[in-house]
């Protein structure tokens, strides 16, 4: 079975989720392994949330459930690191500092803006916002290359006007390319992230034509998360997961365990 390991708990700002409460769902609904990647995004243009935690306390805290719920589930430790390409040398010192299980690279600003907020889009098409967020994750990737896993690949969709009315694979495929290529250059995995999906996007973050992409390049590693951050959503669509990287040519996922992947057969 797949355990989820795209998981946010009161350590993000933008999440009041109970870990403890998170892990006997996952406890409950059977799940193997369980991994909390909570949020870490330096220089955010929020002043309403701060996406930075105390580190040691995580540490301490996942300690304490690893060894109480030992016998019942395995309890990783993660982050979810906002990529900017400046922050490339603060994250290289913090990864290195702190013996995180698995760590996942996401772009989560495009110009410089949340998308999740409208003005993101004010003057600009769906397709402007798409390509610059492309172009930035791109040079993300560039600049900062030691993590796991390319988080939601194609999150920006989830925020246009429009949506997914605009976009496919093909539509970006000259950017996309060039981050799936350099993600199998440093043999990095793609997520499925199926938070898209709940929130009705009609696919999950990437699009499967992005991953049969990634897929046809030569790249082998995808993990699997639900980007939840209630406990009400771990583990959600995971089946429909598990069939979409079938039909993309995967016969495994992976998690991450003291950086090193493990493979559970899909």
């Amino acid at each position: 079975m797949i355990g989820d390991i795209h998981v946010h708990s009161s350590f993000s700002g933008d999440s009041d989720a109970d870990m403890e409460e998170e892990i006997q769902k996952a406890v409950a609904a059977g799940l193997p392994y369980l991994c909390f990647t909570d949020h870490i995004d330096w220089d955010f243009p929020a002043e309403d949330v701060e996406y930075n935690f105390d580190v040691d306390e995580y540490f301490r805290t996942i300690g304490q459930y690893r060894e109480e719920y030992a016998d019942r589930i395995r309890i990783l430790s993660g982050v979810e690191l906002g990529m900017q390409p400046h922050l490339a040398g603060r994250y290289k010192k913090l990864i290195q500092e702190h013996r995180f299980d698995f760590v996942i690279g996401s772009q989560h600003l495009a110009f410089g803006k949340d998308p999740y907020y409208p003005e993101t889009f004010e003057g600009r098409t769906d397709a402007e916002v798409y390509r610059r967020y492309f172009e930035e994750t791109l040079e993300s990737v560039k600049a900062f290359h030691d993590f796991d896993s390319m988080g939601h690949l194609d999150y920006i969709v989830r925020y246009g006007r429009r949506r997914g009315g605009v976009y496919s694979y093909r539509a970006f495929a000259d950017i996309i390319d060039e981050i799936l290529k350099l993600l199998v250059k440093f043999n990095i995995a793609i997520e499925i992230n199926t938070a898209g999906i709940r929130k009705q996007l009609g696919f999950p973050n990437p699009h499967p034509d992005v991953l049969r992409r990634y897929r046809e390049l030569g790249g082998t590693l995808v993990t699997v998360g639900s980007d939840s951050h209630k406990s009400y959503s771990l583990g959600f669509a995971f089946d429909t997961a598990a069939d979409i990287l079938r039909s993309c040519g995967f016969t495994h996922c992976v998690y991450y365990e003291k950086r090193k992947p493990r493979f559970v057969k899909l």
